[in-house]
């Protein structure tokens, strides 16, 4: 059985090798080639934390990946990472364990990184410049890392966070690998964006539809559980494209679930990512329009990166 440590997966993270995994990892899931069941969900409301299991197989694939994920945002006052985990890799013809990689949320966070990053290219303009990223937590750094790597065009960043002095000491830190700064006015950081990204644990509305201009393309990261919410439900309304992962799932517990609930949009106004890849027609057809994806992981993304890391580690 293989075992590795965070330390050693880091060591095989490539960006842009990973990437074409995960955008064919979405693309089987809308194909119907991976089993997805409903995700678990372990929540503990005294400490606004939680725990995901999220669990899959592809099925022309000998192995199946068990992925648990835990965000305990209050160990931050206690000098611990917010994040934890593992990910499991089993055999689909013995149930026997493969692999147990103790990345403890590293492989949550690069392959929601490397999502958020694919979605972007797919649905914001081609002239895309300006990114405004919305939350200072791990994720931020990670959809900063894998947009500078994966979009076509060299980018601007800016960072907003709840946490006026955090953002502040972020931005210093990234400004010495990317051209970010920080911004303390969200809504006229919104309006001057080509690209926004949320990556928060918020649960009420940070962006507002009215701040939206024409053209704008939106990737929400951070509705990944009941109770989660960043956008406006009107801005769910207003969108040209509604892009997510999973169906079924997003109108469960992402972002367009309030806005479903709202009776401001219906089923038939989203469509999956793996959809519009396979077919960019139905995705953004003109710069005018505003796009959205709502993205709230999904297991598919966890067994292709959980490949990639072994497929290095043994080569």
């Amino acid at each position: 059985m293989i075992s590795l440590s965070r330390t050693e997966i880091e060591a095989l993270i490539d960006l842009p090798s990973i990437a074409p995994h995960i955008d064919e990892a979405y693309r089987l899931t809308s194909a119907g080639e991976i089993n997805l069941p409903p995700v678990g969900h372990i929540t503990f409301p005294n400490l606004n934390a939680d725990c995901h299991i999220k669990y899959g197989h592809l099925l022309a694939s000998d192995s199946f990946v068990i992925k648990v994920a835990t965000g305990f945002p209050s160990n931050a006052a206690l000098g611990l990472e917010t994040g934890n985990g593992l990910v499991l890799v089993m055999s689909a013809k013995t149930g026997v364990v493969q692999a147990v990689l103790h990345d403890e949320m590293l492989l949550t966070d690069v392959r929601t990184g490397i999502g958020g990053a694919i979605a972007s290219r797919v649905l914001a303009r081609k002239d895309s410049e300006r990114v405004l990223i919305v939350g200072t937590g791990p994720q931020a750094r990670r959809q900063i890392q894998a947009h500078a790597a994966l979009m076509p065009n060299p980018l601007r960043f800016e960072l907003w966070g709840r946490n006026t002095e955090r953002t502040k000491e972020l931005a210093a830190v990234l400004s010495n690998e990317f051209d970010i700064t920080y911004s303390d006015d969200l809504q006229t950081s919104v309006k001057h964006a080509d690209i926004i990204v949320t990556a928060t644990g918020a649960n009420s509305p940070l962006l507002h539809s009215e701040w939206v201009h024409a053209g704008t393309h939106i990737t929400a990261v951070g509705a990944d559980a009941p109770g989660k919410q960043e956008l406006d439900p009107n801005l769910m309304k207003r969108a040209d494209v509604i892009a997510v992962d999973l169906a079924t799932q997003c109108f469960d517990h992402g972002e367009v679930s309030h806005a479903f609930h709202a009776g401001l949009i219906h089923k038939r106004d989203v469509t999956e990512l793996g959809v519009i890849l396979k077919e960019p027609s139905k995705g953004r057809v003109n710069e005018g329009q505003i796009t959205l994806a709502d993205l709230t992981g999904i297991a598919a993304q966890d067994i292709a990166i959980a490949t990639c890391i072994l497929n290095a580690h043994t080569k």
